[in-house]
Parts: C-alpha cells; sequence; structure tokens
C-alpha cells in the first residue's frame, strides 16, 4: 500500500470503518479481566432523527474519549442505543397515514402500533449509520433500542416498585395539555416563549352592589371561573372577603376569598380564579375548598360547560367573550402586555393546563439522594457552573406527569378490575393471578390505555441497557459507568432523573463525571432548528470536509461557555490540518520506503533531540487533557506539534538529510510518525488509521495500538532549539514585510552572548541558509552591522540584516509611514464607532462583534508597522 498523492476523505473512511468492523476492535469482553473497566453509554437519540450538530459535537467528544482509553489499555466499553421517541414518532407515523388518506384511529391501536415497527425497521437504522459515518467507535453487539424487550421488563419492574413504595400514584392534577398531541407533557416538554398579547380588564358584578374589576390575558377561561380572590391584606379590596360576586355571561355565584398566593400589584389585585386551567388558581382552589370546572375538550375546543360558546376554538372563544363583554359594557379597557406562554417543545402548539387524570412520580424523597450525591462529591460536574443549576432544580422540583396519551410507547402496567379496582402488575398474566386472589374468580381486566413518558425509560438507561433486571456480566463488570457526555438542554429531562433512578433502584449512582457540553448556535446566536432555516446536517459537513476535519472542529468548540458558534473557520482549518498531516506523511514513507528503520541509540543532532523532546512534552500535555476532559487544549497542542513541530521545522530541517541517508534523521522520522499518528487518532481517526495501514505496524489497527508513552525531556535541545526558530521566523519576516526580493541571498549577523545559540546558528548554518535564503552567517558577542541593516530584538539575541543592496531603505520607509498613516487612521475609525453607545446598543450583535474584528486586525497591522519601521531605524 502507498498513500495516494491526495487524500480521499470518502473513500478512506468507509474503507477503514469497514475495516475496524471486521476486525471486531470495538468490543469489549466481560469474560477476559483485562485493564480497568471504562464505560459510557451514549445518550439515545431519537430513532426519528438524524444527525444535527448536538450529536455531532456530543459523539465526536464521547468517541475521543473511548478510543483514547481503549489505547490507554482501559477495558473500555461505549454501550450505543436509540430512543423509541414517544411523540415525535407517533407524529412522524401519523403523518405519513394522513398522507393515505387514513390515520391511527381508523387503523386501530394494534395495527398502528404495528405500523410504527414497520416503520422503524426501514428507517430507524439511518442514525446508526450518521454515527459510524462520524467514526463512532461504539460496542455495536450491545445495540439496544429502548423498546426491546429487555429495557421493556425494567421499565415494568420499577413502575411496580415505585408504585408499591408510594412513590407512583394516580390523580386528578392540572396538567400541561398538548391539543395538537392529544396528550398531557411533563413541566419540562413545554417551551415558555414570550409573546405580544394582552390584558383585558373585566367587571365582575358583586352581590352586595357595585363591581370589582378583574385583569386577564385568557378572558375566554372565565367560563371556568369559580371564585374571585384578593390579598387578605390589600385595603383596597379585604371587605370583599367573604362576600361574592357573578360571573359575567353566565352568571355563576363567585365567592370572594383571601389568600397569600395573589399579586396586588399585577392588574387591578383582583384575581380571577380558575382551577381547572392555571397553576396558581389550581392550588388556590385546592386550599379553599372550590368547585373546578374544566371548559375544554382534549383537542382544544370549548366544551358544553362554556355554555354558548360550546364548540368554538380557544382563539375564536376569545374574540366572541370579547365581542359579548363589550356589548354588556364589562370590558373596561384593553393593553398591549408581553408575557410567557407555554408551547409544546414536539409540535410548538399552544399548551393549556387542564384538569384530568393522570400517573405521577412523587420526586422529592428521590431527589434528597440525588442532591447529596453530587454534594458529597460522588458525581462531578465538568464545567462545575452546572451544579448550582442542578441543585437549584432538584431543591424545587415537582411530581413529575408520567402517562401520555399515545399508543407508540411503553403501555402503562396497570389494569382496572369490574368495579375500577387498580391492579398494578409486571404482565397481563400477574395482573390476572392477582385478580382471581382479589375477586375469587377469572374476571375480565382492562389495561391501562396511556402509554408512560418517553423519559420514564430513559431515566433507566445506564443499568437497563446492562440488562437490568438480571444479574448480568455487564452489570457486574461496567456498572456504574465512569462518564457521561451530554447537552445542557436535557440536564433536567435526563440527567437528573438518571442519578434519581439510579441510587433508588441501584443504590448506586449511574457515573462518576458528567461533561455539559455548550449549545451549537448560529452567526446570530439563535438555536439552530429545521423551522428556523438555520440548521447545518453534519452528514454534508462530512461531504464537504471530511469527518476528521469536522472532528477537530467540534473538540475545538469546547471550553467556550454555554454557547458556541458554528465553527466554519475551525472546519476548513481541520481540513487544512488533516492535508498537512498526510502530505508529511506520504513525504516520510516516500523517504523511508519498504524499511520501517529503528531508532539510533543515541541522538545526537539537534532538531533529533528536539523533536522527540517536544513529542514527549505532547505526549504529557496531551494525556493531561483528556484525561480532565480538556477537548480544546489537547487538539491546540496537537495541532501546534504536529504542524509546527514536526511539519514546518523538523520535516524541513532534514530533508538534507534524507537526502544523504542518514539513517539517525530515517530512525527519528519513522518514529515520530508512528508516535504521531497514534497521539492523533482519538480526534482523527480515519486519516490516521490509513497511514497505519500504510506504516504496516503491529497492532493490525491503531485504535487498539498503545497510546505513546512520552520519554525524557530535553530542556537544552528545547531551548536551543527555540532561538534558532525565533531567528530563522524574524529572517523570513524582514524579507516578507520589507519586500526584499525573493531571489536575495542575505548576509545575516547575530548578536549573542549564548555560547550554545552561537554554536547551534554554526552547527545549522547550511540548513538555515536554505530555509531563509541566507548567504552567510555570522554569531557572536562583538559584531558591527553594516549601515542601512534592518534589526530585530529577539529573546536572547539581535538579528541585523543589511539591506541596502537589496531595497531601497529611503523609498521603503516612506511607504512604511504612509501605510502606518491609514491603518491608524482606520483604527482611529472603528474605535470611534465601538465608542459609540448608540451603535453598541442598536447595531446587531454580528455587526458588533465584525467591527471588534476589525478593530483587532488593524492594531496589529499597526503594531506591525510600527516595528518594521523600527527595524529600519525609522
Amino acid at each position: 500500500m502507498e498513500l495516494s498523492k491526495r487524500y480521499q476523505p470518502a473513500e478512506v473512511e468507509a474503507r477503514n470503518y469497514r475495516l475496524w468492523e471486521e476486525g471486531d476492535y470495538f468490543r469489549t469482553s466481560t469474560g477476559v479481566v483485562r485493564g480497568t473497566p471504562f464505560s459510557i453509554v451514549i445518550p439515545p437519540p431519537n430513532v426519528t432523527g438524524r444527525l444535527h450538530m448536538g450529536h455531532a459535537l456530543n459523539n465526536t467528544l464521547q468517541d475521543i474519549v473511548i478510543r483514547y482509553r481503549r489505547m490507554r489499555g482501559d477495558a473500555a466499553c461505549w454501550f450505543p442505543g436509540t430512543d423509541h421517541a414517544g411523540i415525535a414518532t407517533q407524529n412522524v407515523v401519523e403523518k405519513m397515514l394522513a398522507k393515505e388518506g387514513t390515520d391511527r384511529h381508523a387503523l386501530g391501536r394494534e395495527a398502528f402500533v404495528e405500523r410504527v415497527w414497520e416503520w422503524k425497521a426501514k428507517y430507524g437504522s439511518e442514525i446508526i449509520e450518521q454515527l459510524k459515518a462520524l467514526g463512532c467507535s461504539c460496542d455495536w453487539s450491545r445495540l439496544r433500542f429502548t423498546l426491546d424487550e429487555g429495557l421493556s421488563a425494567a421499565v415494568r419492574e420499577v413502575f411496580v416498585q415505585l408504585y408499591n413504595e408510594g412513590l407512583v400514584y394516580r390523580g386528578e392534577y392540572l396538567t400541561n395539555w398538548c391539543p395538537r398531541c392529544s396528550t398531557a407533557l411533563s413541566d419540562l416538554e413545554v417551551d415558555h416563549r414570550d409573546v405580544d398579547g394582552a390584558l383585558y380588564y373585566i367587571r365582575y358584578a358583586l352581590e352586595t352592589g357595585g363591581f370589582v374589576t378583574i385583569a386577564t390575558t385568557r378572558p375566554e377561561t372565565m367560563l371556568g371561573d369559580t371564585a374571585v380572590a384578593v390579598h387578605p391584606n390589600d385595603e383596597r379590596f379585604a371587605r370583599l372577603i367573604g362576600t361574592a360576586a357573578v360571573l359575567p355571561l353566565l352568571g355563576r355565584r363567585l365567592p370572594v376569598v383571601g389568600t397569600e398566593a395573589v399579586d396586588p400589584a399585577f392588574g387591578t389585585g383582583a384575581l380571577k380564579v380558575t382551577p381547572a386551567h392555571d397553576p396558581v388558581d389550581f392550588d388556590i382552589g385546592k386550599a379553599q375548598g372550590l368547585d373546578s370546572v374544566n371548559i375544554l375538550n382534549p383537542d382544544g375546543t370549548l366544551n358544553a360547560n362554556a355554555g354558548p360558546f360550546a364548540g368554538l376554538a380557544r382563539d375564536a372563544a376569545r374574540k366572541a367573550v370579547v365581542e359579548r363583554l363589550k356589548a354588556e359594557g364589562l370590558l373596561e379597557k384593553v393593553e398591549p402586555y408581553r408575557h410567557a406562554v407555554g408551547h409544546c417543545d414536539r409540535c410548538d402548539a399552544l399548551v393549556e393546563p387542564l384538569l384530568s387524570t393522570q400517573w405521577f412520580v412523587r420526586m422529592e424523597p428521590l431527589a434528597r439522594k440525588a442532591l447529596q450525591a453530587v454534594r458529597d462529591g460522588r458525581i462531578e460536574f465538568v464545567p462545575d457552573r452546572w451544579t448550582k443549576l442542578y441543585n437549584d432544580w432538584l431543591e424545587n422540583i415537582r411530581d413529575w406527569c408520567i402517562s401520555r396519551q399515545l399508543w407508540w410507547g411503553h403501555r402503562i402496567p396497570v389494569w382496572y378490575g369490574p368495579d375500577e379496582r387498580v391492579f398494578v402488575a409486571r404482565s397481563a398474566e400477574e395482573a390476572a393471578a392477582a385478580a382471581r386472589a382479589h375477586y375469587g374468580k377469572d374476571v375480565a381486566l382492562r389495561q391501562d390505555e396511556d402509554v408512560l413518558d418517553t423519559w420514564f425509560s430513559s431515566w433507566l438507561w445506564p443499568f437497563s441497557i446492562m440488562g437490568w433486571p438480571e444479574d448480568t456480566d455487564d452489570l457486574k463488570r461496567f456498572f456504574p459507568t465512569t462518564f457521561l457526555l451530554t447537552g445542557f438542554d436535557i440536564l433536567f429531562f435526563w440527567v437528573s432523573r438518571m442519578i434519581m433512578a439510579s441510587l433508588h433502584v441501584m443504590g448506586d449512582v449511574p457515573f462518576r463525571t458528567v461533561y455539559i457540553t455548550p449549545l451549537v448556535v448560529d452567526e446570530k446566536n439563535q438555536k439552530m432548528s429545521k423551522s428556523k432555516g438555520n440548521s447545518v446536517d453534519p452528514i454534508d459537513l462530512i461531504a464537504e470536509y471530511g469527518a476528521d476535519a469536522l472532528r477537530l472542529a467540534m473538540a475545538h468548540t469546547t471550553g467556550k461557555g454555554r454557547t458556541v458558534r458554528m465553527p466554519w473557520s475551525d472546519l476548513a482549518e481541520g481540513r487544512n490540518f488533516v492535508n498537512k498531516l498526510w502530505n508529511m506523511a506520504r513525504f516520510a514513507l516516500m523517504n523511508l520506503g519498504d524499511e520501517r528503520p529503528q531508532m539510533p541509540a543515541v541522538v545526537t543532532e539537534l532538531e533529533d533531540r528536539y523533536i522527540l523532546s517536544r513529542l514527549s512534552a505532547t505526549i504529557n500535555v496531551v494525556a493531561a487533557r483528556l484525561d480532565e476532559y480538556s477537548f480544546h487544549l489537547a487538539a491546540d497542542a496537537l495541532y501546534d506539534f504536529t504542524w509546527h513541530d514536526v511539519c514546518d521545522w523538523y520535516v524541513e530541517m532534514i530533508k538534507p538529510r534524507l537526502a544523504s541517508g542518514d539513517p539517525a534523521a530515517r530512525g527519528v522520522l519513522c518514529h515520530v510518525l508512528r508516535e504521531t499518528v497514534k497521539l492523533l487518532h482519538p480526534f482523527i481517526p480515519f486519516v490516521t488509521e490509513e497511514i497505519w495501514q500504510v506504516l504496516g505496524e503491529r497492532p493490525a489497527s491503531v485504535c487498539v495500538a498503545h497510546f505513546p508513552e512520552a520519554g525524557a525531556r530535553d530542556e537544552g535541545a528545547e531551548a536551543a532549539m527555540r532561538s534558532v526558530r525565533e531567528i530563522a521566523t524574524a529572517v523570513r519576516n524582514l524579507r516578507a514585510e520589507l519586500s526584499v526580493p525573493a531571489a536575495a541571498r542575505l548576509d545575516v549577523l547575530v548578536q549573542t552572548s549564548d555560547p550554545v545559540l552561537v554554536a547551534a546558528l554554526r552547527d545549522k548554518t547550511a540548513v538555515l541558509s536554505t530555509l531563509c535564503g541566507v548567504q552567510s552567517w555570522d554569531a557572536g558577542a562583538h559584531l558591527r552591522p553594516a549601515p542601512g541593516s534592518a534589526r530585530q530584538i529577539l529573546t536572547n539575541a539581535e538579528v541585523y540584516v543589511p539591506l541596502a543592496e537589496w531595497i531601497d531603505v529611503a523609498a521603503e520607509t516612506k511607504r512604511l509611514r504612509a501605510d502606518l498613516a491609514a491603518a491608524e487612521a482606520e483604527l482611529d475609525k472603528v474605535q470611534a464607532k465601538l465608542a459609540n453607545e448608540q451603535f453598541l446598543a442598536r447595531a446587531p450583535e454580528d455587526v458588533v462583534a465584525k467591527e471588534r474584528g476589525k478593530e483587532d486586525e488593524f492594531r496589529q497591522k499597526r503594531d506591525r508597522l510600527r516595528a518594521n519601521l523600527a527595524s529600519l531605524g525609522a
């Protein structure tokens, strides 16, 4: 094998993923006790989904960790799986049925669920193939689906256990109801967004005479009012407590009650109480013993309790109610009012607080344990700032509504007898046996129609994926898991619930470390979504840039706060880096031919000593950064070492030695290439595997090679080489900045009292002359530069380059001064704009950021021109 002239990502990626799968390199055995267990469970993507940028980020980072740990010799296992995604999947299939001219009700429950399974069989593996395209090295032999029989058994077992412990209960409570999805939602499934609405001031007649005015954003819900509430210390209304008002339009008698739940500063200070349609009102109703009047049907239309407005949709009912209030002279005024309104996070429909009978989990007892696990250090959040948010939410947790009015999902394991007696059981057979024991005969049982919230199976994921409730080898070997990586948007949905479930069911934490990734946003800092038209498909990026370039870009996004903009420049840089590595490896392999020479026993050349020392330093830095999950810092260290130390300097400096067949140069180059490939592999697995295959090294895949071990540092070689590089860079910069002709062969004087640097320069004169276009070097402590020499002051030397022969120093000085004046004028203009507070207040964030970028650019240009003038003595 040999490396092609150009790197072809698509061809290389397909070939090498096939190699990994055929070699079974990602499978982790439980039978052979080798290495420390290191396990990760994947945040299961929805079976309906396609890879998005959040997936690309999260799964790239997980794969970096698992590949690194595998190479360190750990028993590293990444458990994969997908989520059945109740509402999302049912919606997809219902839309498909609508195109066929039918619906789920026409099919019936059993046939509909069968159609969903058919859809899953056909399309459900798409996201798995996309994860493979990204390079994910999951143990695919352990692939699970949250509706697999084993995971379903875990769901039923936990439901029964919690019910028997009094932690699962059924009750009539106010829940979030989505009229479009026709199901209850948990609080976390509601997206609260500010909208421009109105505040309607309505007069309610008092039985004692006169009226009280209330303010509401939803006049149609007044049809469900059962009281008027005021604050007991509000002098305006305290006298009304114990009297009654009359509901406009319907004439219902409404007691006036006193409660501290009323905010006297809102509206008029008097509150209409609608217990069936508002959370605060529901609590007031319970405390005051008020009736609850539900005015809504499940589809969001008004029911018979709305009187003459029955059958109207919500918006139409609002208009009709307002018109009637106007006609009867009961609408005082309407004011614009911006307020938060709940939307379904699946279909974006307006969510209704609705009184309904649902199943709940009592969360407070579970939350206490979960809080303690973080406080006593058994679980660590990275970054630590997420700990406070986690604590705040658990300290104020509400019970979790777990029933959903859907057909796709885990059906609630509850059966009802002829007299509605409840039988909670793991199976229909167990329920029938319990009913037989109770009634003394076989009776017909009816299973609860609802399914469980998707997250009820997901919160068991860390142990159900390993085969619980069976006592499996995986559980013994890999639970608790070591590490979880996920986005902050499911910190409450999933992470906190997994902690609660694991502590309660397993008696241990589900993972030791939780790494929370930033959210990838667009250039306007908006969350990416298909509906906004700003989403980016990672598969398209892989096609354009290659998977390795995307992975590098993802690694660089970490460490930048809660959100990070789409890293377009990092994608281009990642592609350039992969090409740079490819070209370096190709050059090295062309020079090595079929030989794989060993390192020399003694390394004497400065550049050899330097690169081996830098390799050791980089190995230490990368390992330390990956151990602490500082992905961006590890990537930066790899980039600097590979691009600058190896490609820009080491390879360039040894070219003459390679041409002469120097065995030491060949041996060190082969070693550096091999170790660099291993070092880079967790980040860019595809290109490194291709190079490894051409190298012909053992083991047969770099993904199971040992991670490089650092050798001794050579501080002297690093210091000397740093100075040599600084001097060479200074000469190159002078040539470029002062318009020295490319063909000019320069004389260079280096004034320094450092004998090591003098020796290094003299030793490397030939190669430095080639790299810098220099015909002579002179180094020492007491040199006298020629007139017209450009000067650069460095760390421990001064460099002089006589230029009178090559440029018109006076003309160049004049040009530089003109350029400096122009740069300073541009800088002044930008800084004046950024000092204008009106501009900062009114301009979009991306425009301000662009101006700040210009400021940095002109400041750097000014400083560079000043330095160039100084180098010419001006």
